[in-house]
């Protein structure tokens, strides 16, 4: 019997760790399918962003309701309404790429909000699942760090594929990215039954106790954790701005600022490989975040990646887009699927800045946190429903491509959002609501 339950726990393991992946699969498909969906339906840039604000928009209604349906439904009964509410929202966005045109762009806007509701619940879930089918302690951080990984080798492919399976950006559309909303039906459909047949470990519930006043205190009442909650707001605009902006500059037809006509080679694929890049540089700075972390304070950490990255933004803003330099790529050309490619300097500065923001999260969380004690969990339940900053920034930043015509003066509001996170870990970190009893 002790066997059984041995296995079924690998089993729930592999797929747990697997969701883990797919936070980062669905999420991270949404911005290059932005591409497609401004060329398929010939709208703005802002309107094109609309798949990842829906995607993002959604934390903000789900984030609180998704801590309560844990606590009341456990960690199984929760994982398979997300699994659920995942398959369904992929099928809805599946669905919009065999429809008629008139009608697809909407029908696939709902599948990414759906999308996002789920997104919200794995998030919620997966983390504390793994920590308890690896049996707490060590063992359990180590599960949790493996899934980390996945999640950002995932959200690295994810990236890399689209630009492959997209023959031209300017004649892209829904049903070409059919490869990958099937292998994320796949996953779901495969975890459903295998976590609905696993004997999952349940943390059991604790009594209520009643106290004769209700605290007049909580979270929003420590300034630092305000200023933090806001600091994750932006900081996941920051995250998902970035890419978003650099994927559609260097794949943009009318700009070729990769002289494909000269060079050669397939635009979307280079910039896929660009800006997975980015994405898998975040996975080297949570390695050598985790190794350093032991040694050096979270807020000196902020301030330092949060400096580096004002830097990097500032600099590729004002670079000269006739300066290159090679970085490796899949090219999908006749003669090379793989090489290297000439990609402007300022790219490559904003590449870079996936090792500033692979830390963040945990940083501005640590100080966010600091000295509220019994307030702490529910200052998460805010945290996930500022998650919605990486839909409503990026939004806000193609419409300054629109109005400006120009993708590298967009990222002004990067620089704006970079210089609050200095902002907060130089000063707006500091409790100043000691008084406040926390035991």
């Amino acid at each position: 019997m002790s066997q059984q339950k041995k296995q079924s726990n690998i089993v729930a393991i592999i797929m747990m760790i697997f969701l883990f992946g797919m936070i980062s699969f669905i999420t991270n498909l949404a911005s290059p399918m932005g591409d497609v969906l401004k060329n398929q339906f010939a709208v703005p840039n802002w309107m094109g962003t609309l798949g990842v604000f829906a995607n993002f928009i959604a934390y903000a209604i789900m984030g609180v309701p998704a801590g309560l349906l844990l606590q009341r439904q456990g960690y199984k009964r929760t994982a398979l309404i997300a699994i659920a509410v995942g398959f369904v929202g992929v099928g809805i966005q599946t669905l919009s790429g065999v429809i008629d045109n008139a009608s697809a762009m909407g029908v696939y806007l709902l599948g990414a909000f759906v999308a996002g509701f789920s997104m919200c619940l794995l998030n919620t879930v997966v983390n504390p699942m793994l920590n308890t089918l690896g049996g707490g302690g060590n063992r359990g951080n180590q599960l949790i760090q493996v899934g980390g990984t996945f999640n950002s080798l995932c959200g690295t492919t994810v990236i890399i594929l689209t630009g492959i399976l997209l023959p031209s950006i300017s004649e892209a559309k829904i049903e070409h990215v059919f490869p990958l909303m099937f292998s994320a039906l796949a996953v779901f459909a495969v975890a459903f039954v295998a976590i609905a047949v696993a004997s999952i470990p349940e943390k059991g519930k604790t009594a209520s106790v009643v106290t004769g006043e209700k605290s007049q205190h909580g979270p929003l009442s420590f300034r630092h954790f305000i200023l933090g909650a806001v600091a994750i707001f932006v900081y996941v605009g920051i995250e998902v701005g970035i890419p978003n902006i650099l994927n559609k500059w260097l794949q943009n037809p009318g700009l070729d600022v990769l002289n494909i006509k000269l060079a050669g080679g397939n635009a979307e694929a280079i910039a896929g490989s660009v800006t997975g890049t980015y994405w898998l540089l975040m996975l080297v700075g949570r390695l050598i975040g985790a190794s350093i972390a032991s040694k050096v304070s979270s807020k000196l950490m902020m301030i330092g990646v949060s400096a580096l990255g004002l830097v990097l933004v500032t600099t590729s803003i004002f670079c000269p887009t006739t300066s290159f330099v090679n970085l490796p790529v899949f090219k999908n050309a006749p003669d090379a699927l793989f090489g290297l490619a000439n990609v402007p300097v300022s790219a490559a500065l904003l590449v870079l800045c996936g090792l500033c923001t692979s830390i963040m999260w945990g940083g501005i969380f640590n100080l966010a946190v600091e000295g509220l004690g019994k307030y702490t969990e529910k200052a998460s339940g805010y945290f996930m429903v500022l998650v919605c900053g990486g839909g409503i920034l990026p939004l806000f930043q193609n419409y300054v491509v629109d109005i400006s015509g120009d993708y590298l003066t967009s990222y002004w509001v990067i620089v704006a959002a970079l210089i609050y996170l200095l902002y907060y870990a130089l000063a707006g970190c500091k409790n100043v609501n000691k008084n406040i009893a926390v035991a």
